[in-house]
């Protein structure tokens, strides 16, 4: 297991970080992981023995849930608080009172309270902003997240769902106000799924940003279970969750050049999805979910397939991203911009 610098910080992270999406199974969530206490304490300490640090849940997960088994995993396991790195999340709604939801400083300082509570730690050491809230300032957003880093309580700040430019701006509101920035983007981002490439990667590699992957096989799509004569897999969430969207049609030609890359090194179509995701450029940990063991060691492995540069080559034209303005216009005028390519 490899470990990544945070942002400009000086923590380092594990290239694989262990999500929290399949704990719990409550509500809205059942359809993604209904993993009980002592299996979610197993698939963590396999995730530790295997070198993961980084462990990411978040307020609204199975209504709570996830972040209690969590908590509660981390104490059955007797783990060091300052050998691992957890992170949660607040945006979405955990009540049903007007203000139980967003971004506004009252709803950012009681969820990081609940949240502490329901993990049992005494701090959180990365708080993300789960998505856009439209109706709340990105002042009085960023204002309540510095209380929270001010009071001891979060040590440092990610964003998650949120277009390049709002970031930027977050960050220079924050910045010429002496408050603290956010050093980590959570994205959806797969080898079918390759929007973030346009703006929010190169705005992440400008600014110092790391990118955490979220679902890096399209919500199980990219497990090698789906193809196009197997429209159902019988035990992915894909079955009766079918998130996030993806294009279907061009996700198989995908799925057919992975296998035959796993094929040559005796590997799963997933494994190499995930290799492919780690080593993308501004990428410090792929966050990978389980449902037992297998499925966890399986996605584990990744780190040790090693593609070549040919490999590369093929599942990135197999999933290059179809030209949009003005990226276009940036390619074809930098033409000539150099002597060399006159």
């Amino acid at each position: 297991m490899k470990f990544k610098q945070l942002g400009k910080t000086g923590v380092l992270v594990s290239e694989l970080c262990l999500g929290t999406m399949t704990f719990g199974g409550k509500g809205y969530w059942k359809a993604i992981g209904q993993l009980p206490e002592d299996e979610v304490t197993q698939l963590l300490k396999t995730a530790i023995d295997q070198g993961i640090n980084f462990f990411d849940t978040a307020n609204a997960y199975s209504e709570g849930l996830a972040e209690s088994l969590l908590g509660k995993a981390l104490k059955n396991l007797g783990i060091s608080r300052q050998t691992v790195f957890i992170a949660t999340k607040v945006r979405l709604r955990m009540g049903e009172g007007p203000n139980q939801v967003g971004l506004s400083k009252l709803h950012i300082q009681d969820s990081v309270d609940d949240s502490l509570q329901r993990l049992g730690l005494s701090h959180i050491d990365m708080l993300y902003i789960h998505g856009v809230d439209p109706i709340t300032s990105l002042e009085e957003t960023m204002r309540g997240l510095e209380d929270v880093v001010s009071a001891g309580k979060v040590r440092y700040l990610g964003v998650s769902n949120h277009p390049a430019w709002m970031v930027v701006k977050a960050n220079s509101i924050a910045g010429n106000l002496g408050w603290s920035k956010f050093v980590a983007s959570q994205n959806f981002y797969s080898i079918a799924s390759r929007d973030i490439e346009r703006e929010i990667v190169p705005m992440a590699l400008s600014e110092g940003i790391s990118i955490m992957p979220w679902s890096p096989l399209a919500g199980g799509f990219l497990s090698g279970k789906y193809t196009r004569n197997i429209k159902t897999a019988g035990s992915s969430r894909r079955d009766n969750f079918d998130f996030p969207p993806i294009n279907k049609d061009r996700a198989f030609d995908i799925i057919d050049v992975m296998k035959k890359i796993g094929a040559r090194y005796k590997v799963s179509a997933a494994r190499v999805a995930l290799s492919w995701t780690k080593d993308k450029p501004g990428v410090a940990s792929v966050i990978i979910g389980a449902k037992n063991q297998e499925q966890l060691l399986d996605n584990l492995a990744c780190t040790q397939l090693q593609l070549t540069g040919d490999d590369i080559k093929e599942l990135d034209t197999i999933s290059a991203l179809t030209p949009e303005y003005p990226g276009w216009m940036v390619d074809r005028q930098l033409t000539g911009r150099f002597p060399e390519n006159k």
